[in-house]
């Protein structure tokens, strides 16, 4: 009886178990959609966004008004004494009491401070650096998904392919041992297709491993966990047709709208407040103080007391702080923030002519790509024709196996030449848009 409690205990549980798997299924827009949503480095710049938010709100405040309170305690152990001239007479007198006890209330306003108003700009500035920074994050998460998903469907098309050449392989290798055993073929034709297997099922093996390696990358920048099950509807061939489009080059590259240099631009435009911070620590700041509070004293701890007398008070005051004279340290520092803005100048200049260089490459890439893929779908169609020509001619006696072989080898290598080239358009056009995209 045990047993079969034990015996059902764990078929619930591992029904419980399937159960608990979510199935996901992505089309490779889909798929993008979701891992900007979900990835991790997405979720985490989204967070940096929300800090930004209550960074600006913060520099904000401080020149809002601000209210503390304080309640100070003082027990004086033994009252100090002071000498009192009295007619030319010194006399010692203790003022005073051993308990004294203050509540109040201050109000601070600022008024003016020239690094107040640079600090609200800067907020700004810190603010769109974030938002930059998430629209730079989704564009690599969606050229990054785009090659991760390319590579699962490359992993996939390649074991269907390898299981078809291992299936042709194995038939052909039983029919030439028919053929040895009845003395029409020699053992070395055996010997040389028993080799070409060991090479398949090699592939094969690996194929599957790259499979597996793939499919849990694509799940980590998807954001699901790797014990989910995930399924991709797209087709390398009708993906790799969709993205063969020259028209794309002749798009013209504007540069100011990549994102890249927008940060660029954030950066320059982060050292010039950084410059007028400097400047403005020169001028004078001015504040108001108002406070209200309560005081008593007494020589016993009767604080608390109902009969207590407490007496109140209430002043007000401005002040002016001017800076006169820093050893010339401003001027140093003002000096500095010079140099960084010159400099962010030159890296945004940089910057712009990298971003033409990186598109003109990326658009030879892609024209290379879409030539590589039509040259590699006509070889492999030569290929096949070749093998299938060796293949009779060796069933028929009328080539060797070295010649056969040599026709197989060059067929897989086409197979997988013509899968790379599909993944290569792909991931260059991805490359292109990436480097196009508007934000």
């Amino acid at each position: 009886m045990k047993q079969i409690i034990a015996l059902l205990t764990f078929f619930v549980l591992g029904e419980a178990s399937a159960q608990d798997k979510t199935n996901y299924s992505f089309s490779l827009s889909q798929a993008i959609d979701y891992a900007i949503k979900n990835n991790y480095t997405a979720k985490n710049a989204s967070k940096d966004l929300e800090i930004a938010k209550q960074k600006k709100w913060e520099t904000t405040t401080m020149g809002l008004p601000q209210i503390s309170g304080s309640v100070n305690y003082l027990n004086n152990l033994k009252l100090q004494t002071n000498i009192i001239d009295f007619g030319g007479t010194p006399v010692a007198l203790t003022f005073g009491t051993f308990n004294n006890m203050d509540a109040k209330l201050t109000l601070n306003q600022l008024i003016f401070d020239g690094s107040y108003i640079v600090g609200l700009q800067s907020a700004k500035t810190y603010l769109k650096i974030s938002e930059n920074a998430i629209k730079k994050t989704e564009q690599e998460i969606r050229e990054i998904t785009t090659n991760s998903y390319g590579n699962v469907l490359l992993a996939e098309e390649s074991i269907k392919i390898i299981e078809k050449n291992k299936t042709i392989l194995e038939k052909t290798l039983n029919d030439t041992k028919q053929i040895y055993k009845n003395g029409f073929a020699e053992e070395e034709s055996v010997e040389r297709l028993q080799i070409t297997l060991s090479q398949v099922n090699s592939s094969l093996d690996y194929a599957k491993r790259m499979q597996i390696v793939a499919t849990n990358m694509l799940k980590l920048l998807l954001g699901i966990e790797l014990n989910e099950n995930i399924m991709l509807t797209e087709k390398l061939e009708d993906l790799t047709s969709k993205n063969i489009d020259l028209a794309v080059l002749s798009n013209e590259f504007k540069v100011e709208n990549n994102i890249d240099y927008q940060i660029g631009k954030n950066i320059e435009e982060s050292n010039r407040l950084l410059l007028k911070l400097q400047k403005s620590k020169a001028l004078p700041s001015l504040g108001a103080q108002a406070n209200f509070g309560y005081n008593t004293f007494g020589n016993q701890f009767t604080m608390f007391d109902s009969n207590q007398q407490w007496f109140n008070y209430s002043n007000i005051g401005i002040g002016l702080n001017v800076p006169i004279f820093s050893s010339f340290g401003r001027s140093s520092r003002t000096q500095q923030a010079k140099i960084a803005l010159e400099q962010s100048k030159i890296k945004l200049t940089e910057t712009e002519q990298k971003l033409k260089l990186e598109y003109q490459k990326a658009k030879s890439d892609y024209e290379y790509a879409v030539a590589q893929y039509e040259n590699s779908k006509n070889n492999l169609k030569l290929a096949e024709r070749i093998e299938n020509k060796q293949s009779v001619k060796f069933k028929e006696g009328l080539s060797t196996s070295f010649e056969f072989t040599e026709a197989q080898r060059q067929l897989y290598a086409a197979q997988q030449s013509f899968l790379q080239s599909m993944i290569d358009v792909i991931n260059k056009r991805a490359a292109i848009e990436k480097l196009t995209q508007k934000n």
